[in-house]
Protein backbone atom coordinates (compact mmCIF):
# COMPACT_ATOMS: atom_id res chain seq x y z
CA UNK A 1 0.00 0.00 0.00
CA UNK A 2 1.02 3.45 -0.63
CA UNK A 3 0.77 5.81 2.54
CA UNK A 4 0.59 9.78 3.16
CA UNK A 5 3.42 11.27 3.89
CA UNK A 6 3.77 11.24 7.77
CA UNK A 7 2.02 8.05 8.22
CA UNK A 8 4.30 4.30 8.08
CA UNK A 9 3.75 1.22 10.68
CA UNK A 10 6.74 1.44 13.04
CA UNK A 11 9.54 -1.32 11.85
CA UNK A 12 8.59 -1.09 8.36
CA UNK A 13 10.20 -0.28 5.11
CA UNK A 14 8.93 2.40 2.02
CA UNK A 15 7.09 0.39 -1.10
CA UNK A 16 8.14 3.44 -3.44
CA UNK A 17 10.30 6.28 -3.00
CA UNK A 18 10.43 9.50 -4.87
CA UNK A 19 13.64 10.83 -6.65
CA UNK A 20 15.51 13.17 -8.19
CA UNK A 21 18.55 11.96 -9.86
CA UNK A 22 20.94 14.34 -11.84
CA UNK A 23 23.95 13.49 -13.65
CA UNK A 24 27.30 15.53 -13.73
CA UNK A 25 27.08 18.48 -16.05
CA UNK A 26 29.81 18.51 -19.02
CA UNK A 27 32.60 20.66 -18.93
CA UNK A 28 33.00 23.65 -22.02
CA UNK A 29 34.71 23.96 -25.35
CA UNK A 30 38.35 24.57 -25.40
CA UNK A 31 40.18 28.23 -25.95
CA UNK A 32 41.03 28.91 -29.01
CA UNK A 33 44.29 31.29 -30.00
CA UNK A 34 42.37 33.51 -32.48
CA UNK A 35 39.31 35.30 -32.28
CA UNK A 36 36.36 34.44 -32.82
CA UNK A 37 36.76 30.46 -32.44
CA UNK A 38 35.18 30.39 -29.12
CA UNK A 39 33.99 26.91 -27.32
CA UNK A 40 30.52 25.84 -26.80
CA UNK A 41 29.21 25.42 -23.63
CA UNK A 42 28.94 22.19 -21.72
CA UNK A 43 25.35 20.44 -21.57
CA UNK A 44 23.64 20.00 -17.93
CA UNK A 45 23.61 16.74 -16.35
CA UNK A 46 20.07 14.52 -17.09
CA UNK A 47 17.15 15.22 -15.14
CA UNK A 48 15.24 12.64 -13.85
CA UNK A 49 12.50 13.05 -11.58
CA UNK A 50 9.12 11.48 -9.93
CA UNK A 51 7.84 13.72 -7.81
CA UNK A 52 4.08 14.34 -8.59
CA UNK A 53 3.28 17.60 -10.55
CA UNK A 54 6.98 18.32 -11.54
CA UNK A 55 8.66 17.85 -15.04
CA UNK A 56 11.52 16.28 -16.27
CA UNK A 57 13.70 17.65 -18.71
CA UNK A 58 11.96 18.16 -22.17
CA UNK A 59 8.58 18.88 -20.38
CA UNK A 60 6.84 15.66 -20.26
CA UNK A 61 5.44 14.31 -17.03
CA UNK A 62 7.12 12.97 -13.40
CA UNK A 63 8.13 9.56 -14.23
CA UNK A 64 6.80 6.87 -11.52
CA UNK A 65 7.94 6.91 -8.14
CA UNK A 66 10.28 3.47 -7.85
CA UNK A 67 9.46 0.29 -6.09
CA UNK A 68 11.54 -0.68 -3.29
CA UNK A 69 12.10 -3.77 -1.34
CA UNK A 70 12.59 -3.46 1.82
CA UNK A 71 15.92 -4.96 3.19
CA UNK A 72 17.56 -5.48 -0.56
CA UNK A 73 20.56 -2.65 -1.23
CA UNK A 74 20.04 -0.67 -4.24
CA UNK A 75 23.06 1.26 -6.06
CA UNK A 76 23.77 5.02 -5.74
CA UNK A 77 26.33 7.11 -7.99
CA UNK A 78 26.55 10.46 -7.97
CA UNK A 79 28.20 11.62 -11.29
CA UNK A 80 31.04 14.17 -11.13
CA UNK A 81 31.48 16.82 -13.51
CA UNK A 82 33.07 16.55 -17.11
CA UNK A 83 36.77 18.62 -17.58
CA UNK A 84 36.73 21.85 -19.51
CA UNK A 85 38.29 21.24 -23.00
CA UNK A 86 42.23 22.06 -23.47
CA UNK A 87 43.45 23.83 -26.48
CA UNK A 88 41.35 23.44 -29.65
CA UNK A 89 39.49 20.31 -27.66
CA UNK A 90 35.98 19.45 -27.08
CA UNK A 91 35.07 19.37 -23.87
CA UNK A 92 34.26 16.16 -21.66
CA UNK A 93 30.76 15.00 -21.10
CA UNK A 94 29.69 14.47 -17.16
CA UNK A 95 29.46 11.14 -15.38
CA UNK A 96 26.28 9.67 -15.22
CA UNK A 97 24.25 9.36 -11.82
CA UNK A 98 22.33 6.40 -10.69
CA UNK A 99 19.30 5.59 -8.22
CA UNK A 100 18.64 1.35 -8.83
CA UNK A 101 16.99 1.50 -12.30
CA UNK A 102 17.35 4.95 -12.66
CA UNK A 103 20.18 6.72 -14.53
CA UNK A 104 20.41 9.80 -15.55
CA UNK A 105 23.16 10.67 -18.43
CA UNK A 106 26.05 12.97 -18.17
CA UNK A 107 25.95 16.15 -19.86
CA UNK A 108 27.52 16.59 -23.42
CA UNK A 109 31.10 18.58 -23.99
CA UNK A 110 30.98 21.86 -25.40
CA UNK A 111 32.05 22.33 -29.02
CA UNK A 112 35.46 23.80 -30.52
CA UNK A 113 37.02 24.89 -33.70
CA UNK A 114 40.13 22.47 -33.66
CA UNK A 115 42.22 24.56 -36.25
CA UNK A 116 40.82 23.08 -39.54
CA UNK A 117 37.46 22.07 -38.78
CA UNK A 118 34.68 22.83 -36.22
CA UNK A 119 33.92 19.80 -34.29
CA UNK A 120 30.07 20.08 -32.91
CA UNK A 121 29.05 20.16 -29.29
CA UNK A 122 28.32 16.24 -27.72
CA UNK A 123 25.57 14.35 -26.89
CA UNK A 124 24.28 13.93 -23.63
CA UNK A 125 21.21 14.44 -20.85
CA UNK A 126 21.40 17.83 -22.06
CA UNK A 127 23.83 18.56 -25.20
CA UNK A 128 26.67 20.77 -25.51
CA UNK A 129 26.97 24.14 -27.43
CA UNK A 130 28.53 24.05 -31.05
CA UNK A 131 31.88 26.21 -31.41
CA UNK A 132 32.08 29.85 -33.28
CA UNK A 133 34.60 30.21 -36.01
CA UNK A 134 35.06 30.44 -39.86
CA UNK A 135 35.71 28.09 -42.51
CA UNK A 136 34.68 24.24 -43.52
CA UNK A 137 32.89 22.45 -40.76
CA UNK A 138 30.24 21.73 -38.50
CA UNK A 139 29.25 24.27 -35.48
CA UNK A 140 25.80 22.88 -34.76
CA UNK A 141 24.91 22.34 -31.16
CA UNK A 142 24.95 18.61 -29.95
CA UNK A 143 21.36 16.42 -29.25
CA UNK A 144 20.07 15.27 -25.96
CA UNK A 145 19.95 12.03 -25.12
CA UNK A 146 15.99 10.99 -26.58
CA UNK A 147 15.37 7.92 -24.36
CA UNK A 148 13.82 8.92 -22.01
CA UNK A 149 14.45 12.76 -22.24
CA UNK A 150 16.66 14.03 -19.87
CA UNK A 151 17.36 17.22 -20.76
CA UNK A 152 17.57 19.78 -23.94
CA UNK A 153 19.93 20.52 -27.21
CA UNK A 154 22.80 22.35 -27.82
CA UNK A 155 22.86 25.97 -29.45
CA UNK A 156 24.70 26.41 -32.55
CA UNK A 157 27.81 28.46 -32.80
CA UNK A 158 27.90 31.39 -34.47
CA UNK A 159 30.75 32.91 -36.62
CA UNK A 160 30.68 36.32 -35.17
CA UNK A 161 28.87 36.54 -31.67
CA UNK A 162 30.47 33.15 -30.31
CA UNK A 163 29.97 29.75 -29.21
CA UNK A 164 26.34 28.32 -29.02
CA UNK A 165 25.27 27.71 -25.06
CA UNK A 166 24.60 24.44 -23.53
CA UNK A 167 21.89 22.84 -23.16
CA UNK A 168 19.79 23.02 -19.90
CA UNK A 169 17.26 20.95 -18.31
CA UNK A 170 14.06 23.00 -18.76
CA UNK A 171 15.26 24.98 -22.32
CA UNK A 172 18.05 24.45 -25.18
CA UNK A 173 20.97 26.71 -25.11
CA UNK A 174 20.90 30.35 -26.77
CA UNK A 175 16.52 30.24 -25.69
CA UNK A 176 17.59 33.61 -24.10
CA UNK A 177 20.27 34.88 -27.03
CA UNK A 178 23.03 33.75 -28.30
CA UNK A 179 25.66 31.75 -26.82
CA UNK A 180 23.70 31.90 -22.94
CA UNK A 181 23.17 28.48 -21.57
CA UNK A 182 19.73 27.10 -21.20
CA UNK A 183 18.21 27.11 -17.97
CA UNK A 184 17.44 24.25 -15.70
CA UNK A 185 14.47 23.02 -14.03
CA UNK A 186 12.82 23.69 -10.19
CA UNK A 187 12.17 20.73 -7.61
CA UNK A 188 10.86 20.92 -4.31
CA UNK A 189 11.79 16.98 -2.97
CA UNK A 190 13.63 18.74 -0.47
CA UNK A 191 10.83 20.95 0.56
CA UNK A 192 11.62 24.42 -0.86
CA UNK A 193 11.79 24.90 -4.52
CA UNK A 194 15.49 24.68 -6.24
CA UNK A 195 16.65 25.10 -9.31
CA UNK A 196 19.41 22.66 -10.91
CA UNK A 197 20.96 21.71 -14.53
CA UNK A 198 21.50 24.83 -16.04
CA UNK A 199 23.65 24.54 -19.01
CA UNK A 200 26.69 26.34 -19.75
CA UNK A 201 27.34 30.11 -21.58
CA UNK A 202 29.74 29.59 -24.83
CA UNK A 203 32.51 31.81 -25.43
CA UNK A 204 31.63 35.01 -26.20
CA UNK A 205 33.50 38.15 -27.88
CA UNK A 206 33.52 41.34 -25.21
CA UNK A 207 31.08 39.81 -22.33
CA UNK A 208 31.32 36.53 -20.75
CA UNK A 209 27.63 34.79 -21.56
CA UNK A 210 25.52 33.93 -18.70
CA UNK A 211 25.08 30.38 -18.08
CA UNK A 212 21.39 29.10 -17.82
CA UNK A 213 19.95 29.40 -14.45
CA UNK A 214 20.25 26.17 -11.83
CA UNK A 215 24.30 26.08 -11.74
CA UNK A 216 25.36 26.98 -15.48
CA UNK A 217 28.90 28.77 -15.51
CA UNK A 218 29.47 31.90 -17.74
CA UNK A 219 31.37 31.32 -20.58
CA UNK A 220 34.60 33.00 -21.39
CA UNK A 221 35.39 36.11 -23.39
CA UNK A 222 38.54 37.18 -25.53
CA UNK A 223 39.35 39.83 -23.12
CA UNK A 224 41.45 37.80 -20.85
CA UNK A 225 38.43 36.60 -18.60
CA UNK A 226 38.22 32.88 -18.48
CA UNK A 227 34.80 30.80 -18.15
CA UNK A 228 33.39 29.18 -15.00
CA UNK A 229 32.57 25.75 -13.79
CA UNK A 230 29.09 24.79 -13.13
CA UNK A 231 27.97 24.90 -9.44
CA UNK A 232 28.83 21.78 -7.48
CA UNK A 233 25.61 19.16 -7.37
CA UNK A 234 23.36 21.17 -9.45
CA UNK A 235 24.90 18.99 -12.48
CA UNK A 236 25.39 22.35 -14.55
CA UNK A 237 27.51 23.08 -17.66
CA UNK A 238 30.75 24.79 -18.10
CA UNK A 239 31.67 27.57 -19.74
CA UNK A 240 32.94 27.85 -23.16
CA UNK A 241 36.60 29.02 -23.93
CA UNK A 242 36.88 31.81 -25.57
CA UNK A 243 39.14 33.22 -28.86
CA UNK A 244 42.65 34.92 -27.72
CA UNK A 245 45.98 34.18 -27.52
CA UNK A 246 47.00 32.35 -24.38
CA UNK A 247 45.45 30.22 -21.91
CA UNK A 248 43.62 32.90 -20.12
CA UNK A 249 40.75 31.91 -22.28
CA UNK A 250 39.78 28.90 -20.69
CA UNK A 251 36.74 27.34 -20.43
CA UNK A 252 34.95 25.60 -17.42
CA UNK A 253 34.42 22.13 -15.79
CA UNK A 254 31.02 21.15 -15.06
CA UNK A 255 29.57 20.99 -12.21
CA UNK A 256 29.15 17.60 -10.13
CA UNK A 257 25.33 15.74 -9.61
CA UNK A 258 23.48 14.78 -7.14
CA UNK A 259 20.96 12.14 -5.64
CA UNK A 260 17.50 13.48 -3.83
CA UNK A 261 15.83 10.92 -2.56
CA UNK A 262 12.38 11.00 0.07
CA UNK A 263 9.24 8.85 1.56
CA UNK A 264 7.00 9.22 4.24
CA UNK A 265 8.94 9.80 8.08
CA UNK A 266 6.77 7.28 9.64
CA UNK A 267 8.85 4.67 7.95
CA UNK A 268 12.04 3.26 9.31
CA UNK A 269 15.59 5.24 8.56
CA UNK A 270 17.65 3.64 5.41
CA UNK A 271 20.80 1.98 5.94
CA UNK A 272 23.50 4.16 3.77
CA UNK A 273 26.78 1.94 2.94
CA UNK A 274 30.45 3.18 2.79
CA UNK A 275 31.92 5.27 0.15
CA UNK A 276 28.64 7.90 -0.07
CA UNK A 277 28.42 11.48 0.91
CA UNK A 278 25.24 11.66 2.27
CA UNK A 279 22.69 13.71 4.71
CA UNK A 280 19.59 13.15 6.44
CA UNK A 281 16.83 15.82 6.92
CA UNK A 282 13.27 15.39 7.99
CA UNK A 283 10.68 17.58 6.82
CA UNK A 284 7.11 18.48 5.76
CA UNK A 285 6.05 14.46 6.81
CA UNK A 286 9.14 13.23 5.00
CA UNK A 287 12.72 11.65 5.24
CA UNK A 288 15.10 13.56 2.52
CA UNK A 289 18.33 12.00 1.77
CA UNK A 290 20.85 14.09 0.06
CA UNK A 291 23.70 12.09 -1.88
CA UNK A 292 26.23 14.39 -3.01
CA UNK A 293 29.15 12.41 -3.55
CA UNK A 294 30.71 9.05 -4.38
CA UNK A 295 29.01 5.69 -5.23
CA UNK A 296 27.80 3.13 -2.64
CA UNK A 297 24.25 1.55 -1.57
CA UNK A 298 21.33 2.76 0.21
CA UNK A 299 18.68 -0.12 1.83
CA UNK A 300 15.37 0.68 3.16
Amino acid sequence: MQLLAGVGPFGSSPETVEYLVIAGGAGGGGWHSDYPRSGGGGGAGGYRNSVSAETTGGGGAAEASLSVTGGVALTVTVGGGGAAGAFRAVGTNGSNSVFSTITSTGGGGGGVYNGSTGLGGLTGGSAGGGPSGGGAGSYFGGTRTASPVQGFNGGNGDGNNGGGGGGGAGEAGNTDGQSQGGDGLSSSITGSSVTRGGGGGGGGNTTSPAGGLGGGGTGANRSSNVGTAGSVNTGGGGGGGGGGSASLYAGAAGGSGIVLIRYPDGFDDATVGAGLTSTLTVSGGYKIYSFTAGTGTVTF
